[in-house]
């Protein structure tokens, strides 16, 4: 459920006590669950310093690489700065540069695994980001404003999906370019700038393993959400193969002759007589990735205990990727926000990045 921005009286506020007295909030008893909140703000200065900025030619140069380091670097020490936060281990922060006339725009996306949220974490994300843009161009601009800063949408906690008024909502589907379509919506007016340097990912299948789906007796909820991601992400995909469980490694086979860059299978991953996916996945991998497939576990087990029982796995079988993810449409969303963290730098490794200094290749983002 989408909570929509309201006003709370001031008797609510969480960091002050009943005597109005200033308090760190006692955390130990929440659930663990993914968190990840989403902030956007705009350094507003002149068309000839933004134009300056996408090409890099400002007096400092790499301006949005240290304004991107910057705003990370922010994100992990806002309990240092702001007295009532807690500590927190991050799980990823993102940032996000778009242009537009005379402004840049400024999105951040934090996650975390743990029992308290990540919102300060991504407002302070932009905030740094944005001074440091404000100290880069300040010799060319010194009149160059920051300002808008809000958080735009959080989820993970008690309250569910938290979308700000005005904002466009469902921006947290964890893919690997859904943030700059992310950053288009949140801020109407920027345009977010790709990379030429982006090549196609390729293309994609998604298996969906289900004997009830395949006889038309119910209907999969997974497969198309998959698409869907691999979608925004950029992959050529045609709709899910739908397959009852006893035909999935002859679907998979069938899949892999196509050479395609990532193959996401769903369902099949349990302790059923008839769950057979991993055992399929495993006759045709070449290299295993256990590390995918337990990071897909444990943010599983962030949400509900069961998820310790999957069996799927994930690697290579040549140059392309299969991973396995659960049959329930939770299971999906925690395992495309696993992907949408680690796709990205697996793809540039196979395509021979990530090694000896290489520049990464991708949008403006962490």
């Amino acid at each position: 459920m989408t909570e929509k921005h309201e006003h709370h009286d001031v008797t609510a506020l969480s960091h002050v006590d009943d005597q109005g007295r200033a308090r760190m909030i006692d955390v130990g008893g929440k659930d663990v669950t993914r968190r990840v909140a989403v902030a956007t703000g705009r350094l507003t200065t002149t068309p000839e310093v933004v134009a300056l900025v996408i090409a890099d030619g400002m007096p400092k140069a790499d301006v949005l690489a240290t304004a991107r380091i910057a705003g990370i670097q922010g994100a992990k020490r806002t309990s240092e700065l702001i007295p009532l936060c807690h500590l927190l281990p991050l799980d990823s922060v993102k940032l996000e540069f778009g242009f537009d006339g005379d402004s840049i725009s400024i999105r951040a996306r934090v996650s975390v695994t743990g029992r308290t949220g990540v919102e300060m974490e991504a407002l302070t994300a932009v905030a740094i980001a944005g001074l440091t843009l404000h100290d880069m161009v300040k010799a060319v601009d010194p009149g160059a404003e920051l300002g808008g800063i809000r958080l735009l949408e959080k989820t993970g906690g008690k309250r569910g999906h938290w979308v700000a008024e005005g904002a466009t909502g469902d921006l947290l589907v964890d893919s690997p370019v859904t943030d700059a379509a992310a950053d288009a919506a949140a801020v109407p007016e920027a345009a977010a700038v790709p990379d030429a340097t982006v090549p196609s990912p390729g293309s994609a299948v998604v298996v969906v393993a289900s004997t009830s789906a395949a006889a038309g007796t119910s209907t999969d909820a997974t497969g198309p959400v998959i698409v869907d991601w691999l979608q925004a992400a950029g992959y050529a995909v045609d709709a899910p193969v739908v397959v009852a469980d006893a035909d999935v490694a002859a679907a998979l086979a069938e899949a892999l002759a196509g050479s395609p860059r990532i193959i996401i299978t769903t369902g099949g991953t349990g302790l059923h007589p008839q769950d057979r996916t991993p055992e399929a996945t495993s006759a045709l991998l070449d290299r295993e990735l256990p590390g995918i497939a337990e990071a897909i576990r444990a943010a599983g087990r962030a949400v509900t205990p069961t998820a310790a029982l999957s069996r799927a796995v994930a690697g290579l079988a040549g140059d392309t990727i299969i991973v396995n993810l659960p049959g329930s449409p939770g299971g999906v969303r925690d395992g495309l926000g696993v992907l949408g963290e680690v796709l990205p730098h697996l793809v540039d490794q196979l395509a021979g990045g990530g090694h000896g200094g290489q520049r990464e290749r991708g949008h403006h983002h962490a």
